[in-house]
């Protein structure tokens, strides 16, 4: 068991509320901010020991990964016998248009798809997930909602915008975004609930404030055009090497891996599609 584990969440969750606080966002706009957890990378006993912290938000950016992961936590929360329950604090996953959402108890864990979903695996997305983070096309949409017709089932999803300009990124390019979020608001059973970008990997978190501000130009408008009524109110923005940039211009989601839960070891990051996983991931 990593004994470091506690000290980087309790560090993270500290600078959180420092970049809150530089930003002008006290009180309950700190506590509202939801801190994913990125497992791709941690050891089961991490997520567990997470979890017996008190911790909800857990995300993955593979379909098979998060099987793995949601089973393995379901058989542990099993075998404790009594499913934890924790007394939430409101925060933006819970519906605006419900006024006793984050009053009551719920799940001990919510988990978010983070990567890039092919639509043949969009149905075991849903089986699991609280939040779908990456709708990047009208096709992907249109999947998501003949699944939620069929089970007679709200979806709740993010739209990815590619703010960054980067060609091997995954996301809508941001002139589209807002024609993509009006068609997902004409969808009966998927409900956009906000935006989600991921900045260019950089060693200077500073490089990304300018991604991370035109994504919340671009959350605003659509918010300002009415398109979700009262439902759009997530930012999803920042990972590991620059969530604090993404809490200073609005982020009310980051998405943190590797500062929770330490880098991976050199034979998970040197293998050749890793460096796009941990980008668009932690």
């Amino acid at each position: 068991m990593d004994n470091q584990l506690e000290a980087r969440f309790t560090e993270v969750r500290q600078r959180i509320a420092a970049a809150a606080a530089r930003a002008g966002r006290t009180g309950d706009q700190v506590d509202q901010i939801i801190l994913v957890a990125v497992t791709k990378f941690a050891e089961p006993d991490q997520i567990r020991a997470l979890i017996d912290m008190g911790h909800t938000d857990f995300g993955e950016n593979k379909v098979q990964n998060l099987l793995d992961r949601a089973s393995m936590v379901d058989e542990f929360l099993t075998r404790r016998k009594v499913l934890p329950k924790v007394r939430a604090r409101r925060s933006p996953l819970d519906s605006a248009a419900d006024p006793g959402a984050g009053n009551s108890d719920t799940p001990a864990v919510r988990w978010h798809m983070i990567g890039h979903l092919q639509r043949n695996k969009a149905r075991k997305a849903v089986d699991v997930c609280r939040l779908i983070q990456t709708v990047d096309s009208l096709r992907l949409a249109e999947e998501l909602q003949a699944i939620g017709l069929k089970r007679d089932r709200d979806i709740e999803v993010l739209l990815q915008v590619n703010c960054s300009g980067e060609q091997q990124k995954f996301g809508i390019p941001p002139p589209a975004a807002r024609a993509l979020a009006e068609q997902i608001d004409s969808m009966s059973y998927l409900h956009l609930r906000g935006v989600m970008t991921i900045a260019e990997a950089t060693e200077n978190p500073e490089d990304a404030r300018f991604t991370f501000s035109q994504c919340r130009d671009i959350f605003e408008d659509i918010r300002k055009a009415d398109i979700t009524k009262d439902r759009c109110n997530i930012l999803s923005m920042g990972m590991s090497g620059d969530y604090e940039v993404a809490i200073e211009e609005g982020a009310n989601v980051v998405r943190v891996g590797s500062a929770i839960f330490g880098s991976p070891a050199p034979s998970d990051s040197d293998t050749p599609d890793s460096a796009a996983v941990e980008s668009a991931s932690s």
